[in-house]
């Protein structure tokens, strides 16, 4: 039956490639429309002068999520990709001390020892205490929310205590450690959810447990090298993806998807439409203003949004033995989050997050230099910004802080070639509304059954992937979107599958 089924799925970014990897296996008939030239979305490769740069994500979670979507297809990832597990995971700057953190326990302990004067006596309650809250929760993650009924399930009744919805994460984390930059190491995790940890939920205390119980990894050539690796898997198993073919809309009659139309006016018909694209912007573009009720333009607009970043990607004629990651926090954290979230206002106090992939990995660099991307967290376009009058004075002030901060005080001389992304060109050049580089924020009232559903609510035939639906941003949960739509349309055209099991060591 599902061999008459054909699937079009907008963006071929991780979510649009995993749930076009695990239906076409079992299969659908799968097409795939991207409008940049190679696929991956915000996991594309930026290539410049022999230089290899992630758009976006740095470094893999929960690995074994991703192992086990091609487990899914019969295949085996180790057979597509070269990974590296990192240890230590990274390096953290603060203005009085150096902080490297490793998944290795004994030597966690030993380096709070070294550099806290509380030491560890908490650490193995937090990775006790989060241990425990993770293996309630993860159960809620996986499963869909498209009704009222869904949401009310033992797994989450369970989950409950767990969520501890009277805190934060760095209010949760005095449970376990006193002092502030203490807790700084285990909560400055929450700017992967694009948020501050003074409002992030407590729930995602666990982010740093993932963190040290799984380690962190690294793929051979940049985790790029996964969005290709999925787009292989898609194209043996039958699917099709469509490179540079930008999709201009939806086509929809009496709220049912029945396909896209795109940019060069084409349509294209579909029993099902998978979309991918950046959800508010998909909303405000591909939808016309009328359709929709909940998720109408003004509607979305009101949605609360995550920060954005300040991106700079540095191909440098030296190699630098820096470390694979460095965080370097700001001298005053908490001002430079209030200046991001809540004021909305530039800072020349600023934290910022360096990948130096060619401490590990040769393949990102030609012989003897350095491939650098830098990340620095910004307001997202709520602010008003002027990025076109202020991108080159904000280069400046990167550059400046990797030469005081990280000592790379030849850094100037040494670029090679340079590309900039700023909140700017996030919205025009990448699609993502307000610039909102992790999507809609993660606060409680948007998350679960309160974030857009897995099989939109408003559209039939509609389903959503990616970082602005359940269960949100970053990798591992955006392939867990994929495989919940996956699950839905199959369960909606009597599709037998493997059920979804834990993986997860624990």
């Amino acid at each position: 039956m599902s061999k008459a089924k054909h699937i079009v799925i907008v963006g071929a970014g991780p979510g649009g490639l995993c749930a076009g990897m695990l239906l076409s296996r079992r299969g659908f008939k799968v097409t795939l429309f991207e409008k940049n030239a190679e696929v991956g979305g915000r996991n594309r490769p930026i290539r410049m002068d022999g230089f290899v740069f992630d758009t976006g994500p740095t470094f893999l979670l929960m690995k074994y999520i991703l192992d086990e979507m091609f487990q899914l297809c019969g295949k085996r990832s180790e057979d597509y990709l070269e990974f590296f597990k990192l240890d230590p995971m990274y390096r953290l700057l603060f203005s009085d001390r150096t902080v490297d953190v490793y998944s290795d326990h004994d030597k966690m302990r030993a380096e709070l020892q070294k550099s806290f004067p509380e030491g560890s006596a908490g650490f193995d309650r937090y990775i006790k205490k989060e241990g425990q809250r993770f293996r309630k929760l993860y159960p809620c993650i996986k499963r869909d929310y498209t009704s009222l009924k869904s949401f009310f399930s033992w797994d989450l009744i369970m989950a409950l205590p767990y969520l501890a919805l009277n805190h934060s994460v760095f209010s949760n984390l005095g449970k376990y450690f006193k002092e502030e930059k203490m807790r700084l190491v285990f909560s400055f995790q929450s700017k992967y959810l694009g948020m501050s940890p003074w409002e992030c939920p407590a729930l995602f205390t666990m982010l740093a447990y993932l963190e040290h119980e799984y380690g962190i990894y690294h793929v051979k050539g940049g985790l790029n090298k996964i969005a290709a690796a999925m787009a292989r898997v898609i194209t043996e198993q039958g699917g099709t993806i469509h490179t540079n073919s930008p999709v201009e809309s939806l086509v929809i009659e009496h709220k049912a998807v029945k396909g896209v139309r795109l940019q060069d006016g084409t349509v294209i018909e579909a029993d099902d439409v998978i979309v991918n694209a950046d959800f508010a912007y998909a909303m405000t573009h591909l939808v016309k203003p009328d359709v929709l009720r909940q998720h109408n333009h003004e509607k979305v607009k009101k949605l609360e949004f995550s920060c954005s970043t300040f991106m700079l990607y540095l191909g440098l004629d030296k190699h630098y033995a820096i470390p694979h990651h460095t965080i370097v926090f700001a001298d005053d954290y908490n001002a430079n989050i209030g200046n991001i979230f809540r004021k909305k206002t530039l800072t020349k106090d600023f934290s910022f997050y360096v990948q130096n992939a060619s401490a590990t990995d040769a393949s990102v660099a030609p012989d003897g230099k350095s491939a650098l991307y830098v990340l620095v967290p910004m307001p997202n376009n709520e602010s008003g910004i002027d990025w076109k009058n202020t991108c080159a004075d904000m280069r400046e002030q990167v550059l400046a802080a990797l030469e005081k901060r990280l000592g790379l005080v030849d850094i100037r001389e040494q670029i090679v070639c340079e590309k900039v992304i700023t909140p700017q060109t996030w919205a025009t050049e990448e699609n993502v509304f307000l610039g909102a580089t992790f999507s809609l924020s993660h606060k409680f009232s948007q998350l679960l059954y309160w974030r857009p559903h897995n099989q939109f609510q408003e559209l039939d035939r509609c389903y959503l992937v990616g970082g602005g639906t359940h269960p949100g941003s970053g990798l591992p949960t955006i392939y867990e979107s994929a495989r919940i739509s996956a699950n839905l349309i199959c369960r909606k055209h009597g599709v037998g599958h493997i059920k979804p099991y834990n993986a997860a060591p624990i």
